[in-house]
């Protein structure tokens, strides 16, 4: 099994949708139709993620994700909803969500996601290696066959995104909202910069090959 995951979605056809993908897909899979059902089956059970639909009834999923984090802040929650206005990512990002799609959605982008914020989770504190390069999260240090890199904070989170999401290709605005966060107005540009300084400490001096451009898309670490 590769986790459990708890759906508190009041639309029940796309719940029975989701339900049935993550279960081919092999995960124990639990669901709630309302936000006080939701709230109540996550603080008493123990789910490795979660998918909150913000438009609930009983208590909206702002309202779920705020008392969540009080009891369980570590508990990955990702945001379902029709809403896809900045301020709606803002306030849900802001309240402790720790991504957000928007409806309608691929599903393959939402099992992507989803085995993002696993990783995340499970590595959370320990080493994550791609080939000859280390990153260590607790002491936010970085080495390249052995060697060790400095890396300014923003090139760290920057690489530690990338890396965290190992063969998935990342959008400049993906980057820019997880790394900057919603609030950044510096311009999808910035993240080609940070790009540069990585590859300029990290890639040129030893001749390596690291970050890839996806053309017209974004970046990936493969």
């Amino acid at each position: 099994m590769k986790g459990t995951i708890l759906i508190v979605e009041d639309e029940r056809k796309l719940a029975r949708f989701l339900e049935l993908e993550l279960t081919h897909e092999g995960y124990a899979v639990d669901k709630a139709y309302d936000g006080r059902e939701g709230l109540s089956r996550a603080l008493s059970a123990d789910f490795d993620l979660m998918l909150l639909d913000i438009l609930l009834p009983e208590l909206s999923g702002l309202e779920v994700l705020r008392r969540l984090r009080r009891d369980k802040p570590e508990m990955p929650v990702l945001l379902l909803t029709a809403r896809d206005a900045v301020t709606d990512k803002v306030t849900g990002l802001d309240c402790g969500a720790n991504d957000y799609m928007t409806k309608p959605f691929a599903i393959e982008e939402l099992l992507a996601r989803i085995r993002a914020l696993l990783r995340s989770r499970h590595r959370a504190g320990k080493e994550v290696s791609v080939g000859a390069l280390a990153l260590y999260p607790e002491s936010r240090t970085v080495a390249v066959n052995g060697e060790p890199v400095h890396l300014s904070r923003r090139e760290f989170d920057l690489l530690h995104c990338l890396m965290e999401n190992r063969g998935i290709v990342l959008s400049r605005d993906t980057l820019l909202n997880r790394v900057w966060d919603y609030t950044y107005d510096g311009g999808a540009n910035t993240v080609d910069v940070y790009i540069r300084y990585l590859r300029a400490k990290l890639e040129e001096p030893r001749g390596l090959k690291l970050i890839e451009t996806v053309r017209g898309v974004g970046y990936v670490i493969r």
